[in-house]
């Protein structure tokens, strides 16, 4: 198959490609970026390694071990790396916020209608039917990650621990991060064979014809790495995040909501290590039981329509801002929608300015270096954690579905049935995720209308 394939390639190098051109790439790709992480890498490859060759698959990898090392959503920081190396600092800018800009007014409406209409029979049966769904689905996240990391021994004893960490002893999700990436650190240099956990992204290249950007095309010059670079990119990033705050602090005092949002998304921000679910609770433990800017029901919902929206799934945290915002009430009871809107672009902002610095940062030490990334082995130790972490989450989100919140007596066995049926069809014919939470969700409709 791969010598037919080979025997198509086009011989010609693409033509230059414009910003504008690109922006409109960009756009499409924010609308259709489905499928959470491996969905939304393996279309850029499609798109931009195999059809419009704007860089070559060795270029492309080299991009993404990068981004797999980084806190932060890993396809939305491929695609800002991808558009910094073609177009500077402002390609990466649009490439990144282009990627997650869609989601975040589809999300700004979803959270407005549930608000609103929330109470609404018809709705609230949907959102009554999807929960169950999302029970199933971080289930399954939990299990596909433990069989890509849980390879040996170790990794199985560093996921027990972080599950005991947090469930029983009730340990911050950051100190838990911090301890197993300190064990992976040692672990790989006394015993590095017990942390060599391949990623799974790079094991295969194929040849689809010259490329934009190719194995061997020079780095551009605004890609070369200069400690000058690095001090002004650093500046500057710190900068804006410190304009931001003192803004908001001037404006709304440090115990302000607004401020508060700030402060909290951007440790959220930097502790997003091995994916959105591996965040999630800690999101819970601040925006729930601290800050209590919404519900425990509220946080499950937020994480069913983050699924079924394209873009990266951190983008919950958009639907955890506006109902945050909306609660808070920061201008009266009669405007809760400025409130929601401001408190979403807030935490949206928080969360990703630290994916943009992180790129423009490091985005040109990479450049200058072809050889495989050395810092798998703390990464695959966070990884690990994180499957600990998800089942955790998974078993929270199982008993406020489960068993109802003025009864916990009273077991939902419709719930557990629609659970099981969900997850039957996820594990065994790895169902699409938003079909599955659509068929609950009609399915809980109908359940409350006519029981």
């Amino acid at each position: 198959m791969d010598v037919n394939h080979n025997t198509h390639i086009n011989t010609q190098a693409p033509r230059s490609i414009s910003i504008t051109q690109a922006m409109l790439y960009w756009l499409k790709l924010g609308f259709i970026s489905f499928g959470g992480p491996a969905g939304q890498i393996a279309i850029m490859h499609h798109d931009l390694v195999e059809n419009k060759r704007w860089i070559s698959e060795k270029r492309f990898l080299h991009a993404l071990n990068y981004c797999m090392v980084l806190p932060g959503p890993e396809a939305q920081q491929l695609a800002t790396y991808i558009g910094w190396l073609m177009h500077r600092t402002w390609g990466g800018i649009i490439a990144g916020t282009l990627f997650f800009l869609p989601s975040f007014f589809i999300l700004v409406i979803l959270a407005w209608v549930y608000m609103a209409y929330g109470a609404v029979p018809a709705v609230a049966g949907a959102l009554y039917g999807i929960k169950p769904a999302v029970v199933a689905i971080v289930l399954f996240a939990a299990y596909r990650i433990g069989v890509r990391t849980l390879k040996n021994t170790t990794m199985w004893t560093i996921a027990t621990l972080a599950f005991l960490a947090i469930f029983a002893l009730k340990l911050p999700f950051p100190l838990i991060v911090l301890a197993a990436g300190l064990i992976g650190y040692l672990g790989g240099h006394l015993y590095p064979t017990h942390f060599k956990i391949g990623g799974g992204h790079g094991a295969t290249q194929h040849t689809y014809g010259p490329a934009l950007i190719d194995d061997d095309t020079p780095t551009p010059s605004h890609a070369f790495f200069t400690w000058r670079k690095v001090w002004k990119i650093t500046l500057i990033g710190l900068g804006i995040w410190l304009s931001a705050m003192l803004l908001l602090i001037s404006n709304y005092g440090w115990q302000g909501a607004f401020t508060q949002m700030g402060w909290f998304f951007t440790k959220v921000a930097l502790l997003t290590f091995g994916g959105a679910y591996a965040v999630l609770p800690y999101v819970y433990q601040g925006a729930v039981e601290h800050y209590q800017w919404l519900s425990p029901t509220q946080m499950i919902d937020a994480l069913a329509l983050g699924e079924t929206t394209p873009g990266p799934l951190i983008m919950v945290v958009t639907f955890v801002g506006f109902v945050g915002g909306w609660v808070s009430q920061v201008f009266g009871a009669d405007a809760l929608l400025s409130s929601a809107l401001i408190a979403a672009t807030v935490v949206t902002f928080f969360t990703f300015l630290p994916s943009f610095i992180f790129i423009l940062l490091g985005g040109p030490f990479i450049e200058t270096t072809h050889g495989n990334l050395k810092f798998t082995a703390p990464l695959s130790a966070i990884t690990a954690a994180v499957v600990g972490v998800i089942l955790n989450l998974a078993l929270f989100f199982a008993y406020h579905v489960f068993w109802s919140p003025d009864n916990s007596a009273t077991l939902d066995w419709f719930s557990v049935a629609l659970t099981a049926m969900a997850a039957f069809v996820i594990f065994r014919y790895k169902a699409n995720v938003i079909a599955v939470i659509l068929a609950c969700g009609f399915l809980g409709m109908l359940w409350r209308l006519f029981y």
